[in-house]
């Protein structure tokens, strides 16, 4: 019989695939997924966020039997559900907020950032976004437009939506402003208000408060507090998009609590699903009730996601699973920045909780990056039993996500593998036929 592989080749279209090496999974438990030949592989990526319980979660499992056997409907577009309901109160008891506030249910962060963008383009009348460079707001043609992630533009071919305002973010490592990055950004933002951007027509400035695709960047701190102090003083609404860090993965609730900020709208997805489709936005109700921002399809709101939803959050608080990312984060950190001393290939390791970005350099004093190496490093991991994606304008930062249900010895795990992977790329034993047809975005 064929491979999984070969067969996925002859039926699956390729503009919905993303390769970095040849998993070919048939099964899943805990942090770990079987391949075809029957390996456990480690998964440090919870497939980008969203499995954010891993594999197999008895609570996921309860939940998504639960309200299969006895389903009400499949949609709250035009059925009122409980689970949906009762999922929109609980989110608006753990994200900060004043005033009334409304929850829109959805699919996956695309079609949360999709949704945003139109409902607060119609209720605020204004149709320019701010946006940062690097940032990743999702595949689908309204997220797109105000992406600023060059892999995916340029392999989508996608232009900015008009009027798109892109401005740096404020990267510690690779600053694009000398001194202190985080206030060089923001006066540059205040120069732009002054003049070519005027805020009468800013609908919202959207960002990540972990910058994710565009090389797992963490601001400095302070900077989100003075970007919304910023946006109040000009009246723009802040608009934080926490699909991939939010939820407990960066040893917080929410990653935009670092600085201790309540964004005016918030977008979640990945992990809120437990790796099922579900996101969600929060934001004021005069906002989000406006009916020129109609945004329905047919499954949003489905009772059986939305039952998963309330068990991830449920599981969150009941397993300590924010406190737990906070404890892993460190010892993969510590231990990640104990590699760095012998290996010349790690240029700086930086994140928050289960948010890691390891860059990868050829040259540390240079910072220039390790493009091929990164993918060879990916490859070898998960020849040696781990996997793990890569991110970044160049496509040289190793992204860690792994699920907050992450153990000390799975942790240890992945360091010991990362070390020999990283030993066996700089040796040349990984030779670049190994990553031919790997490429990544």
């Amino acid at each position: 019989m064929a491979s999984l592989q070969a067969r996925e080749r002859a039926v699956a279209a390729e503009m919905q695939k993303v390769r970095f090496f040849p998993m070919s999974a048939v099964g899943g438990k805990g942090s770990y997924i079987i391949n075809e030949d029957g390996r456990r592989i480690l998964d440090l990526s919870s497939t980008w966020g969203a499995a954010a319980l891993g594999y197999g979660h008895p609570a996921v499992v309860e939940a998504a039997t639960q309200a299969l056997s006895n389903m009400p409907g499949a949609t709250q577009c035009t059925i009122t559900n409980e689970p949906a309901v009762a999922l929109a109160e609980e989110l608006l008891a753990i994200v900060p907020g004043n005033g009334d506030r409304r929850v829109w249910l959805g699919h996956a962060g695309s079609d949360a950032n999709d949704a945003l963008i139109r409902v607060v383009s119609a209720a605020t009348g204004r149709s320019r976004f701010v946006c940062f460079i690097g940032g990743t707001h999702g595949g689908t043609s309204g997220g797109l437009e105000v992406s600023g992630y060059s892999p995916l533009q340029h392999q989508t071919r996608t232009s900015p939506r008009a009027g798109q305002v892109f401005v740096p973010y404020p990267d510690p490592y690779r600053p694009v402003f000398p001194g202190d990055v985080g206030q060089r950004v923001l006066d540059y933002l205040d120069y732009l208000l002054h003049t070519i951007a005027p805020p009468a027509q800013i609908a919202g400035v959207l960002i990540e408060a972990i910058m994710s695709d565009g090389g797992l960047v963490v601001p400095p701190p302070g900077f989100l507090k003075g970007l919304a102090d910023l946006c109040k003083r000009r009246g723009i609404l802040l608009i934080c998009d926490e699909v991939k860090v939010g939820l407990g993965r960066t040893g917080m609730m929410h990653a935009f609590e670092a600085d201790g900020v309540s964004p005016d709208l918030i977008s979640f997805g990945k992990g809120l699903g437990g790796g099922l489709p579900l996101s969600a936005l929060v934001g004021p109700a005069e906002i989000m009730n406006d009916p020129r921002g109609l945004t329905v399809m047919t499954t949003c709101g489905n009772p059986v996601c939305a039952s998963v939803g309330r068990a991830v959050l449920r599981t969150i608080q009941s397993e300590k699973l924010v406190e737990n990312a906070a404890a892993r984060g460190r010892q993969l950190q510590e231990g990640l920045r104990q590699l760095a001393n012998k290996h010349p290939l790690v240029g700086d390791v930086r994140g928050r909780g289960l948010v890691i970005g390891i860059d990868l350099v050829r040259d540390r004093q240079t910072r220039e990056p390790a493009t091929k190496e990164c993918a060879k490093v990916a490859m070898r991991a998960f020849q040696l039993g781990a996997l793990f994606y890569y991110v970044g304008h160049t496509s040289n930062v190793i992204e860690l996500t792994p699920p907050l249900t992450l153990s000390a010895a799975e942790a240890e795990e992945g360091l010991q593998i990362i070390d020999r992977a990283l030993t066996d790329v700089e040796a040349g034993r990984v030779p670049d036929s190994a990553i031919e047809g790997f490429a990544g975005i």
